[in-house]
């Protein structure tokens, strides 16, 4: 937000100004305004770390950040090449695996991940479309001002919702301030959704019947998957309202069975098909994998997205733009360590307090280990853990995240917090739409670069300022 102390950039001045006219009683009135908004409206998460699935109200800051017309042009061309890579390289891994041929990527790295669905080999997706919903996490070098790729999300990118609410509530909370800046809009991302979603049925469009499957009310998550059902004017469905007869996906209600065209799945893979993953699954569709290969349902976004998720996998998305699409990556990567090539483990390992380890394919800030704020004990259970394990890990250098102002409820005042940044991609197959802005998430603890909710961080509204016509 400053320049330097006390002198706010340009674009930060008229909400600073805002901010700064308010007392104490009158920011708290807001603070708790906002708060009860999300409590009405049951906008929760369930932090499963505790052992106990506590359900918490998700933490909003109402200090938005705000991006300039050339930071976001920039954003928006680097999200939408990286997407359009991601999804040429899902159609060759389940297909042709040309990039395995030419040795752009190792044969045993796509192999060795559980991530990678060999019951996809060979399916044919509606419209060639893998990744229709993307997440790409994003962060700023506090040092260099560069915006840079953390990990990308084509599974099942959740956090959407927190978007579209936490820009009402700002709007309430500030009305003067947002009626000051051309803030780009947010809130058409359910109806373009809708749209790719129909765009997608094998019967047509027309009068597609397109359903949101949920693994239900205790899933942490669930109020993302009800809002944007009733967004959308579609269905929220769990496993066991669904079935498979004849290679169709059908939809129990009252007056009987109802085909299904498209299924907006919020369950991983594991879980999706007892029939074809975990046999155990009591959230999926015995079946629904038959009707998926045989072209009677879409599914969004397409099974085996994780490989493309996988954080080993990342590492080697600058050349796969190279490869697919002939350009120079536009966004960076953050550096990466393979712990799986032995040179790269054993720097890994005698700089461990330097470094964010990761295992390669889980998220919400499990699994890590922040090497600077580590203990000696939890050096030694990682190393244990790299040497047994090293497949399963990369590690990075710590990156200076640039900060935002945030309340802090402690000091009653306000202080820098670091900051992320996850824009939402739509891919029609054609064209990549972004959600200007995305959710800023912000890690509300003094100095934590963690910034998932699960681990103590909370959110921001993101404005993306209009540029001149």
């Amino acid at each position: 937000m400053f320049e330097r102390p006390g002198v706010p950039r340009p674009h930060y001045a008229n909400l600073f100004n805002v901010i700064a006219g308010l007392d104490d009683l009158q920011y708290h009135q807001r603070r708790e305004l906002a708060d009860l908004s999300f409590l009405i409206q049951g906008i929760t998460f369930t932090v499963y770390s505790d052992g106990q699935n506590t359900e918490r109200l998700f933490p909003f800051d109402l200090v938005p950040r705000i991006l300039t017309p050339p930071e976001w042009d920039l954003i928006e061309r680097g999200l939408a090449q990286r997407v359009q890579t991601l999804n040429l390289f899902l159609q060759d891994i389940y297909g042709p695996q040309r990039v395995l041929k030419d040795r752009v990527v190792p044969r045993s790295l796509i192999y060795s991940s559980p991530q990678f669905r060999r019951e996809m080999a060979g399916v044919k997706v509606p419209r060639g479309i893998h990744t229709h919903i993307s997440g790409i996490d994003l962060i700023r070098d506090s040092a260099s001002g560069e915006f840079l790729v953390l990990e990308d999300n084509v599974r099942t990118p959740s956090g959407v919702s927190y978007v579209l609410e936490n820009r009402l509530v700002l709007m309430h909370s500030f009305p003067r301030a947002f009626a000051q800046y051309a803030v780009l809009p947010v809130d058409q991302y359910p109806a373009e959704l809708a749209s790719i979603l129909r765009s997608l049925s094998p019967r047509g469009g027309a009068d597609a019947v397109v359903v949101l499957l949920t693994p239900g009310i205790f899933n942490s998550a669930y109020f993302e998957h009800s809002f944007l059902a009733q967004q959308m004017g579609i269905e929220l469905v769990e496993g066991r309202d669904l079935v498979v007869d004849s290679g169709i996906v059908y939809m129990k209600t009252i007056a009987g069975l109802t085909r299904v065209d498209v299924i907006y799945r919020r369950i991983d893979d594991e879980f999706l098909d007892p029939l074809a993953f975990n046999p155990d699954s009591v959230l999926g569709v015995p079946g629904l994998m038959e009707a998926y290969r045989g072209g009677t349902v879409a599914l969004v976004n397409a099974v085996g997205n994780g490989i493309a998720d996988d954080k080993a996998v990342y590492a080697y998305v600058p050349a796969l733009i190279r490869y697919y699409l002939g350009e120079d990556p536009i966004l960076r990567n953050v550096e990466t360590y393979l712990c799986s090539k032995p040179d790269h483990l054993a720097y890994v390992l005698d700089h461990l307090e330097e470094l964010v380890v990761k295992a390669v394919g889980e998220s919400g800030g499990y699994g890590m280990l922040m090497g600077p704020a580590s203990t000696a004990q939890g050096r030694e259970e990682f190393r244990r853990r790299l040497i047994a394990d090293p497949r399963n890990y990369i590690a990075q250098p710590v990156i200076a995240l640039s900060r935002v102002p945030a309340f802090d409820e402690t000091t009653n005042r306000f202080a820098g917090r670091h900051v992320d940044l996850r824009p939402y991609c739509l891919f029609n197959g054609e064209k990549v739409v972004i959600v200007p802005g995305g959710l800023t998430r912000v890690a509300l603890r003094p100095g934590s670069l963690v910034v998932n909710s699960s681990q103590g961080g909370g959110s921001k509204d993101t404005w993306v300022l209009r540029g001149e016509s």
